[in-house]
């Protein structure tokens, strides 16, 4: 058997490489670039984003960040969508949020785009949630299914008109139906 030696980065030297575009995440010592968002993804990106803000950060409960850097546990991910509890956002001494959030985020989203492998954006999301993540979506634009995971539980596939599970701190009504409207223009 031949045996081949990886050249493994550690996550400081991954943290002072330059920023790419799209981004790359360090899984198990390896730079992994993310796939390119295309329309539907970026779409439903938006939208998530302005719904879970709408609902969260006039009453001082969260916020939701698109494609931001959450590094904790060996790890430094992008989720498409990170959503904090207002208590653990972290702020700089001036009041502002911080350029660097160095913890999981309370809700993890993921919206596959064509080509983008499920298993391994599955394996982010089920790292999330052992390290403190209350919830995660894979949202499957091309299927119109939402696929969510709870901490010690059986993912449960969320169709058509059933409400989405959402984290304890937030209150948003939607629907599996209403978030995949957002894909048809002025509906």
């Amino acid at each position: 058997m031949v045996r081949v030696a990886l050249n493994l980065l550690k996550l400081e030297e991954f943290l002072k490489l330059p920023e790419t575009k799209p981004a790359s995440e360090f899984i198990a010592g390896q730079t992994v670039q993310k796939t390119m968002p295309q329309g539907k993804h970026s779409r439903l990106q938006f939208r998530l984003c302005n719904a879970i803000s709408e609902a969260v950060e006039s009453k001082q409960l969260g916020m939701a960040f698109p494609e931001l850097r959450c590094t904790f546990d060996g790890r430094s991910i992008v989720p498409d969508v990170a959503v904090f509890r207002w208590q653990r956002i972290p702020f700089d001494p001036n009041g502002e949020i911080s350029n660097s959030f160095m913890t999981y985020p309370d809700w993890t989203i993921e919206i596959l785009s064509p080509e983008q492998s499920p298993t391994k954006t599955i394996s982010k999301i089920l790292h999330c949630l052992d390290c403190g993540t209350q919830l995660g979506w894979l949202v499957d634009p091309a299927e119109k299914l939402v696929i969510c995971f709870s901490p010690k539980q059986q993912p449960v596939e969320i169709i058509g008109d059933l409400y989405l599970p959402v984290p304890d701190f937030l209150e948003l009504n939607l629907t599996a139906t209403q978030m995949f409207s957002w894909l048809i223009p002025n509906s």
